[in-house]
């Protein structure tokens, strides 16, 4: 995303203030300063500096943000002062970019800005969930109790995603082994039988000629293949990057056999124990939606979510317009809505989420289960195949000498 620079004035004394924020566009420049109690006085992109410090600066890794909120919390329960506790993280953090975002927050907290206020300028480490509860924390004076939660809630969220992805790992595996091995047959295996049959001048089964013309394909033209493939990656991407692809690939990833079970039960954990968290820590309804839209990872969720956000500012229920979705099991609307009539709605969101947690162990589970034996059936039938395909000549062979 692009680093605007921009000129604005304190709403509340009137000071101008200079500073720099990571945003998509300068539309997203005014509403920050607005959620930030400032106006708009002028703002420009900022220029671009390459070096190789910019170059190896990236986002900063969950598990690195955790330790850093847990040992932050621990420092202001035990009584230290705010600059003191951020001096401390930033010299003893093994992170080098979280170090100079640390840094940075110290420089914005000495120079009067609100912690939140100055986590929100580092928005690769510092999400809009958690830069709202830590400006919840300040304001009711329990920035302590609201770091342990963001702990917690991160750690869960990790290792939420964790799950996801780790059931992905297998069939990534298995699938990248049985290319190798049809490649290496195709390129080096193959060609030795097919001048072993040109010098008998024999006639050869189909089976075998629809290999030996895969392997003079890929021998010939595997710049091809490698240009189709990185095409079709970039047009992919270029398609997902719109909202109506987004939209549409998203709708069928949740639809998908097994894998949309997942990913449906996983939206569902991430949505409610967000919103529970931002609502537990006295964050409003309708800025919990908002933040709870972005961080939704899946179009559809997100659609959904916002749809609820406009229900709630027209005076309506969050439940109906999830209903509406489809995308939501109807267990989970039925516990919203109770929530929303008992004055519960956090407990419940979270005891939602801890639920769905443990159907998504379950739904990995399954689904490794299930990839196990049907990849190694596929691999051995396609790299089989391929084998028996090349001895049929030669059984041909020993039939005619007979």
């Amino acid at each position: 995303m692009p680093l605007f620079e921009y000129t604005a004035r304190n709403a509340a004394n009137g000071q101008i203030q200079k500073g720099q924020v990571e945003v998509k566009s300068k539309e997203e420049v005014s509403a920050y300063l607005r959620k930030n109690r400032m106006i708009l006085v002028s703002v420009r992109e900022a220029p671009t500096k390459i070096t190789l410090g910019s170059l190896r600066k990236g986002k900063v890794k969950i598990r690195d943000i955790v330790i850093f909120t847990r040992q932050f919390a621990t420092m202001i329960n035990a009584g230290l002062p705010l600059v003191q506790s951020l001096s401390i993280l930033a010299s003893q953090t093994e992170n080098k970019s979280l170090q100079e975002v640390t840094r940075g927050v110290v420089h914005d907290v000495e120079a009067g800005n609100t912690l939140a206020d100055a986590f929100s300028k580092h928005p690769r480490a510092f999400s809009d969930l958690y830069v709202n509860m830590v400006a919840a924390g300040e304001a009711g004076g329990i920035l302590d109790t609201i770091l342990i939660r963001l702990a917690t809630f991160l750690e869960k969220s990790d290792a939420l995603i964790r799950k996801v992805k780790g059931a992905m790992v297998y069939p990534a595996v298995i699938m990248s082994v049985a290319v190798i091995a049809i490649s290496v047959l195709l390129i080096f295996v193959i060609p030795t039988f097919q001048s072993m049959f040109a010098s008998v001048n024999l006639e050869l089964p189909l089976p075998t000629r629809v290999v030996i013309g895969m392997s003079q394909m890929l021998i010939g033209y595997w710049w091809a293949g490698i240009a189709a493939a990185v095409a079709s990656v970039f047009l992919f991407n270029r398609y997902y990057a719109t909202s109506g692809g987004k939209l549409q690939i998203d709708g069928l990833m949740l639809r998908a056999p097994v894998l949309g079970d997942i990913l449906r039960k996983s939206a569902v954990s991430r949505f409610t124990r967000t919103l529970g968290t931002l609502i537990s820590s006295g964050v409003s309804i309708l800025d919990g939606l908002e933040i709870t839209a972005k961080t939704a990872g899946n179009q559809v969720i997100h659609n959904a979510v916002m749809e609820s956000r406009q229900s709630i500012a027209g005076g309506e229920t969050i439940a109906a317009p999830l209903e509406k979705s489809k995308v939501f099991p109807p267990m989970v609307i039925s516990m919203i809505a109770v929530g929303e009539q008992t004055g519960g709605l956090d407990e419940m969101l979270t005891k939602i989420a801890d639920f769905y947690d443990e159907e998504v162990d379950v739904a990995v589970s399954a689904l490794l289960s299930l990839m196990e034996p049907l990849m190694i059936v596929v691999l051995g039938v396609i790299v089989g195949g391929m084998v028996v395909a090349m001895y049929l000549p030669i059984f041909d062979m020993m039939n005619a000498v007979q």
